[in-house]
């Protein structure tokens, strides 16, 4: 069996050769294999062949030893050498090598997990970072935040170009000069409107008939007078009389309802007689007149005196009246009037004259009744009637001047709806002491509605606001701001309106502003005065003017299916000017989003004292969006400096710019830094922004993987994020890791579970960046074992030729 044992012996150490030949060759082909690891090959003796145990040492032997032939070798341990490979700067940024223990961590085609040292990485089509084998890296990703999501292991994501981030501002920070020298900002601008009219009160729609007033014609009547008996007149006396037509009982009215008066006819009262008979006495044909009326006077006397009145077409009557009950009768006004005349109506809702009740406005559409009188008297028929419900009681009449037709005078009234007429013969010296004509009527109030608001013009009253929508583009501090819009609707007052303007105008409500000419102060805001002003009273300080153009104002509206367009002139006017010195700065801010939002920022000198001097800032942004308003004011406080010009203290430094309705952090809310600013004297004042914190969205251009295995991402508006963070893993043996190709280990029974981690943390190592790790094969050391293991192989097949040799001189002893 000796020979037979020897040939299975060599052949042992052929094989275990050639296993050292494999490992080799192995180890030299993967010379240039990122991450590989060269592996080293262990051998054991296999069987023995015991000839002799030995024995143990007794008192006449020294015991011998085991005899004992080895029958071979067998290689007992492939393993991997997982010493550091030479770390080598690639040009590729997605490239990684691991400088210590561990293992990136990538997921297979079927979802199974393996480690590779091979960090040779590129980004596929969906922008994962994964081997050049097509494995996925894994690692923490990131929620909407940019916060890691530590929950489970995930593919890298590096998306670039794609992923985009923005940066909300949450600091402006301020520059410049504001002098103390300036004018203090304690005058506020203030605008106002033209009287605005009232249209929910009703108003003539004409304004009556003007015609010469008749008089009666006693001639062509052939009016006479006889003496006549009885009564109480005294006899041999003359008495004169005259005669006027009436349009309503005497008891009723006064001289506004007679007419001119005619001619007189004369009788003496014969001795005996008591009386005198009228006969034949004068009718009017117009219809206007229901009533003459006889006055009478004694020869010599003055004045004429009523005696009584009858019905229209009375042909006689006869005068009984003593002489002192005649003079206890009221006195013929004779006044007549001579002039070109206007006459314009109202209604009221009261009797009494004007200041009696509330009294409409008059009819502008329509002329004005006119007339032109010499010597005599106007009688004003036709006059305008209310609908029924308006609440009208009274028609009152106004006239001009015979040398001025721009003012009207009040004349008199009547019952309105009643029919009846006024005949005027007010002289011109006497009417201009009475009350004028209110051309505008009642004005409007904070509760009137937007459509009922009237403005009175050369053509009448014109409705300036329907049902519609309203666009404003108001002034402040000379630049024209960011257009707002409001809807007018049936139930839109005048406070909306008001309110709206002095949102979009950013009116804040700190502060008051000396009133020129007073000692009083108005508060900022808008109100409405007793003439129907809407008076808008702007923030301190000129930099803080207000002003509202002729086109500042429009509105859109559907009028019979047609949308039409029309300018809104509300006749806005400077009240006031406004006082005080200031600096203005606008910039651009950021919210979450990205989304550019402008801001003004206004400084005036509110104040200064021998200790300090404060500045008030305002802020505004068009931009703000709360709830349904226009408001655009978004900030206010004070700034101080001390005696040296030094910044001091900011009394308030926040702006907030609320953003409802678009899905972002709301409000934006940031700080004004004021530390830079001087307070030092200077001819004029300076303010700027000289940075902010915030930037617009950006795309992901590039990203840097740290030592830590973050990935962050730089965007192109200079924003750095996380995007992910690389784990790596490490194993209590790994020489346990079963080897599975490309580069690629998975877990085995000796290997122990991966323990996870952070780069550097744990006893794994850390990452570098752009570089790789070279395959840590030593050629050298190969080679030298290539020889051995060629030598060994060359030396056993010797042993086998020797036991060849044999045999075969073993087998020619037959011959």
């Amino acid at each position: 069996m000796g020979l037979a044992s020897a040939l299975s012996t060599a052949l042992t150490g052929m094989s275990a050769a050639e296993t050292t030949i494999d490992i080799v060759g192995n180890n030299l082909a993967n010379a240039d294999t990122v991450g590989f690891k060269q592996s080293n090959v262990n051998f054991a003796t296999q069987f023995l062949q015991t000839m002799s145990l030995g024995s143990a040492p007794g008192d006449t032997s020294g015991g011998t030893n085991p005899t004992q032939v080895g029958l071979g070798t067998m290689a007992v341990e492939i393993t991997p050498d997982f010493s550091q490979g030479t770390i080598q700067t690639s040009s590729s940024t997605t490239d990684l090598a691991i400088q210590g223990d561990g293992f990136f961590i990538v997921e297979g085609d079927s979802g199974a997990q393996f480690y590779t040292r091979d960090g040779s990485f590129k980004l596929n089509s969906q922008n994962e970072l994964v081997t050049v084998t097509g494995e996925r890296v894994l690692g923490y990703g990131v929620d909407e935040n940019f916060e890691l999501d530590t929950s489970s292991l995930e593919a890298i994501q590096i998306p670039l170009g794609s992923a985009a981030v923005a940066q909300a501002t949450e600091n402006v920070y301020l520059e410049g000069q504001l002098s103390s020298s300036g004018d203090v900002a304690d005058t506020a601008e203030q605008i106002e409107t033209s009287v605005l009219g009232n249209g929910y009160y009703t108003a003539p729609t004409d304004n009556g008939t003007a015609s010469l007033s008749t008089t009666p014609n006693i001639v062509s009547a052939g009016t006479e007078a006889k003496s006549h008996a009885d009564g109480d007149m005294t006899e041999g006396t003359t008495y004169e009389y005259c005669f006027v037509y009436a349009s309503e009982a005497y008891s009723d009215t006064s001289v506004l309802s007679e007419s001119c008066v005619s001619e007189t006819v004369s009788e003496t009262v014969a001795t005996g007689d008591g009386s005198v008979e009228l006969t034949n006495i004068p009718s009017a044909t117009s219809a206007v007149y229901s009533f003459v009326r006889i006055y009478r006077r004694a020869a010599g006397d003055t004045d004429f005196h009523y005696i009584n009145e009858l019905s229209m077409g009375t042909d006689s009557y006869v005068d009984s009246m003593s002489d002192d009950d005649a003079k206890a009768q009221s006195v013929l006004d004779e006044m007549e009037i001579s002039g070109n005349y206007k006459y314009y109506a109202t209604f009221a809702d009261a009797t009494g004259g004007p200041g009696s009740g509330t009294e409409s406005r008059t009819c502008l559409e329509v002329s004005a009744a006119s007339v032109n009188v010499v010597n005599g008297r106007v009688v004003l028929t036709d006059l305008p009637e209310a609908a029924e419900g308006d609440g009208w009681v009274a028609c009152r009449i106004y006239r001009s001047l015979a040398d001025d037709d721009s003012t009207f005078y009040y004349v008199g009234e009547v019952a309105a709806n009643s029919g009846a007429s006024i005949t005027d013969n007010v002289s011109d010296e006497e009417i201009a002491t009475r009350a004028t004509l209110d051309f505008d009527g009642p004005t409007v109030l904070s509760g009137t509605k937007l459509t009922d608001v009237l403005l009175r013009n050369s053509s009448g009253y014109e409705q300036l606001f329907h049902e519609g929508t309203l666009s404003f583009t108001g002034s402040k501090g000379g630049t024209s701001l960011d257009t707002k819009e409001f809807t007018v609707t049936s139930a839109t007052t005048v406070q909306d309106l008001i309110d709206f303007m002095t949102q979009a105008l950013g009116i804040q409500s700190v502060g008051s502003s000396l009133v020129d000419g007073s000692n009083s102060t108005a508060t900022p805001g808008g109100t409405i005065d007793a003439d129907g002003h809407i008076i808008l009273t702007g923030n301190n300080g000129v930099d803080n003017a207000i002003a509202i153009k002729l086109s500042s104002l429009s509105l859109t509206y559907t009028e019979d299916g047609v949308t039409q367009t029309k300018t809104i002139d509300m006749g806005w006017t400077e009240k006031q000017a406004a006082v005080g010195d200031g600096a203005v700065t606008d910039t651009v801010v950021y919210d979450s989003l990205g989304d550019a939002l402008s801001v003004r920022i206004t400084m005036v000198l509110e104040s200064r004292s021998s200790s300090e001097t404060t500045y008030r800032w305002f802020a505004d942004s068009s931009d703000n969006s709360s709830g349904s308003t226009a408001k655009i004011a978004v900030g206010t406080g004070t700034v101080s400096f001390d005696t040296s010009g030094n910044f001091l203290r900011a009394d308030q430094d926040t702006v907030a710019i609320y953003r409802d309705g678009y899905p972002t952090v709301n409000p934006l809310t940031f700080a004004l830094d004021f530390s830079a600013i001087s307070g030092l004297s200077s001819d004029t004042n300076t303010l700027s922004v000289t940075q902010q914190d915030g930037s617009a969205a950006g795309t992901l251009t590039s990203y840097i993987i740290g030592n830590d295995g973050i990935v962050t991402g730089v965007f192109s508006n200079g924003i750095s994020r996380t995007l992910a963070q690389i784990r790596l893993a490490r194993f209590a043996n790994p020489n346990g890791l079963e080897q599975v190709g490309q580069n690629l280990y998975a877990a085995g029974v000796n290997s122990g579970l991966p323990i996870l981690g952070n780069p550097g943390t744990q006893g794994i190592g850390s990452l570098v960046s752009g570089a790789v790790e070279l395959s840590n094969t030593d050629i050298g050391s190969n080679l030298i074992d290539l020889i051995l293991a060629s030598t060994m192989y060359r030396g056993n097949s010797r042993v086998i030729t020797t036991i060849q040799d044999m045999f075969d001189e073993l087998m020619s002893l037959r011959r």
